[in-house]
């Protein structure tokens, strides 16, 4: 099989959750485990960092790896979905695995998935963790899938553990509540292994302090530890760029304050920052030797290091068009701060969602002042464009249905004038067919 074949047999063979749902899961890690085996064991031969949570776990990965391979470690790089290749999954320096190493696993195992019957996760983490073995990375970044627990992910033995935070997101699989969703979150928290959690929330901080206390797991919040801070309140809209100020919690008026310059401009990305600079700080103690000046050079450029897409990037200057692949209550409630920061007279948001998913919480979140442009991601689970604007009529949110995703922002391109606001988003799988 040539590329594209072996990936339309991977699409189309192996169940898939971004395709089809919850009933692509396999629960359990036997599948992982068996597969790993066959593979004898990649896992257990390179060093790890375990990064989960609801929200910002793929931009903190992004931004780790950034900053250990500027530090000059060969560093693997493991995250989902992709947006447009399959090989943005599996990165080493940031650089996407080649076709030809697509083609090669999938024919050297295709009889074993034949018999084991992965998921797609599965058999795509197996693919992941043989390569990083393979290619003798000094560390790799492994971003959870869904949840924690029982996450293919979760045969690993990493150096450090990262939950970035908690939210509302995937609760038919992880359940009805935040401590429920925190319980599957903390499966990742392994025995003597440092974790840091990303922001301390009251209701469920103590659900990683009991986990963590089980698996003598030494524990910090990053929110507690450091204070971030926009210089400017506002990205620099000709660099494209964000400086911020980072000190101590411990002492916030410190002389010794660094500084920072970003190319994830998202105010999110503030949160995110505190967790990483956290997790350098373990690792420093851990051995590795990443200075401050590695830190910079590679929080400038996160997006050429790593190939990070589709965070609160900009898509085009006239009309001012933006995407982001925030979904969940938080992550839209995320957008919607940084929309407001944007001076723009009429706002144009190009709108798809899944149809697996409670979206009445997103709904009731967006401004009724702007004009919707309803649309289908082109993948199964994508929520009927018409369903979507009934559905939004309740919330009183206006707008006309439009065939396609690249049709609905080019109706919106087309009405907005230079003072107005092209934002395109509502689910990865919208953003995943403009950028």
């Amino acid at each position: 099989m040539n590329y594209q074949a072996t990936i339309d047999y991977l699409y189309n063979q192996l169940p898939m959750f971004s395709r089809t749902g919850s009933s692509a899961i396999k629960k359990g890690l036997d599948n992982t485990l068996e597969l790993c085996a066959l593979l004898d064991n990649p896992q257990q031969k390179f060093k790890s960092i375990h990064v989960g949570g609801t929200n910002g776990k793929g931009s903190t990965s992004h931004m780790l790896a950034a900053i250990l391979q500027t530090a000059g470690y060969k560093t693997g790089l493991y995250t989902s979905p992709h947006l447009r290749d399959f090989r943005e999954r599996i990165r080493i320096n940031g650089q996407m695995i080649s076709e030809q190493a697509v083609i090669d696993f999938v024919a050297n195992h295709k009889a074993d998935f034949e018999r084991i019957e992965p998921s797609f996760f599965e058999m795509t983490v197996g693919f992941a963790f043989d390569y990083f073995a393979r290619a003798g990375v000094d560390i790799a970044l492994i971003e959870v899938g869904l949840g924690g627990r029982l996450d293919s992910t979760n045969v690993i033995t990493p150096l450090l553990s990262i939950i970035t935070n908690i939210g509302w997101d995937h609760m038919n699989v992880l359940g009805n509540t935040l401590p429920l969703i925190a319980a599957e979150k903390a499966g990742i928290i392994k025995p003597n292994v440092p974790v840091i959690i990303g922001e301390y929330q009251p209701e469920v901080a103590e659900v990683f302090k009991e986990k963590a206390r089980e698996e003598n797991a030494p524990i910090k919040f990053a929110s507690e530890e450091l204070v971030v801070s926009a210089e400017s309140g506002i990205e620099n809209q000709e660099t494209g760029l964000r400086q911020v100020t980072v000190r101590s919690n411990n002492d916030p008026l410190t002389p010794t304050a660094r500084r920072f310059v970003l190319d994830l401009t998202g105010s999110y990305q503030l949160k995110n920052l505190k967790t990483v600079l956290v997790a350098v700080d373990e690792l420093r103690e851990q051995g590795f030797d990443i200075s401050d000046e590695h830190i910079a050079t590679a929080l400038k450029q996160v997006r050429t290091l790593t190939g990070l897409n589709g965070r609160w990037q900009t898509l085009n200057e006239h009309p001012l068009t933006i995407c982001d692949t925030g979904h969940n209550p938080d992550g839209i409630a995320e957008v919607l701060q940084n929309i407001a920061s944007v001076p723009h007279q009429q706002l144009h948001f190009v709108i798809g969602m899944v149809n697996d998913k409670d979206i009445s919480k997103v709904l009731n979140m967006l401004p009724k002042d702007a004009i919707y442009y309803f649309c289908r991601p082109d993948i199964p689970r994508g929520l009927d464009a018409g369903e979507l604007q009934q559905q939004a009529a309740t919330f009183s949110l206006k707008g006309e249905t439009y065939p396609s995703v690249k049709d609905a922002l080019k109706a919106a391109q087309a009405n907005a004038t230079d003072a107005d606001l092209v934002f395109a988003g509502g689910s990865t799988f919208v953003v995943a067919e403009i950028v």
